[in-house]
């Protein structure tokens, strides 16, 4: 019963993710006004905004004009209500739970915004940081210590990358579109400091490692159909991150 009363807490959350993902790259309130259809502007009734059921009984469409709605929706919502399930089975009920949750939250915000829009906050970067570090407050020397070495690593490494596309693949490639192709986004070096920071150094590897396979065949898609140089990070990141903390993948290996 515990579980299922955090799944609905967690779906719940989920939608409000969902408002975060939509207004805050627009710098429009997350609390006023209240919810309005995005396609025809509607004010959407209590009964046709339950997380999860309502975009299931109106079969993803308004239900005004039935245009359909992006399945972003319930996607958030539930993956949010799942994370939040899994993360309490896995250290139950505490303040540092709490904190993690809170990150996990940032997280899924910070994923959605950089799809869309291959740029996040930069404030919701640093809070994500910080929810990290209250996570291993106690032992925030080593936290910290691993932040750097990761952040250090990210820096170098996206340097290094950057210089073979603008210097090399560029000229292979005859392409002068990628002669100010950065590799990593600065948004991504702090992603990178929170998973030392959280996983320690073997297991944050190997979730940095999972989430460079997770991003390749998207970026290949990308590149193919849309022509597209840039692939966002983030989110690659961040599933990584998800696999290797609730699975502990790295141990097998």
């Amino acid at each position: 019963m515990e579980y299922s009363l955090i799944f609905i807490l967690g779906a719940c959350i989920g939608s409000f993710l969902n408002v975060i993902i939509i207004r805050l790259p627009k710098n429009e309130s997350i609390i006023f006004p209240t919810s309005k259809t995005l396609c025809c502007s509607q004010k959407i009734k209590f009964y046709h905004n339950i997380p999860l059921l309502s975009y299931v009984f109106l079969l993803g469409k308004c239900s005004y004009c039935k245009k359909t709605y992006s399945f972003m929706y319930f996607f958030v919502e539930i993956i949010t209500a799942v994370l939040s399930v899994l993360i309490i089975k896995k250290l139950g009920l505490s303040m540092q739970s709490v904190y993690l949750l809170l990150l996990v939250y940032s997280l899924i915000v910070l994923s959605f915004i950089d799809l869309k829009y291959k740029a996040v906050p930069s404030f919701l970067l640093l809070l994500a940081l910080c929810l990290a570090l209250l996570y291993k407050q106690d032992n925030i020397l080593q936290a910290l210590n691993d932040a750097f070495l990761f952040a250090g690593a990210s820096a170098l490494l996206s340097f290094l990358l950057s210089f073979y596309i603008q210097n090399i693949k560029a000229k292979l490639l005859q392409d002068a579109s990628l002669k100010t192709q950065e590799a990593l986004g600065e948004g991504d070096i702090p992603i990178f400091a929170l998973i030392g920071i959280v996983l320690g150094i073997k297991a944050g590897l190997f979730a940095i490692f999972l989430a460079s396979i997770f991003a390749i065949i998207p970026a290949i898609y990308l590149r193919i159909k849309y022509k597209d140089q840039e692939t966002p990070f983030i989110p690659f990141l961040v599933l990584g991150f998800f696999c290797e903390f609730l699975f502990n993948i790295s141990k097998v290996f």
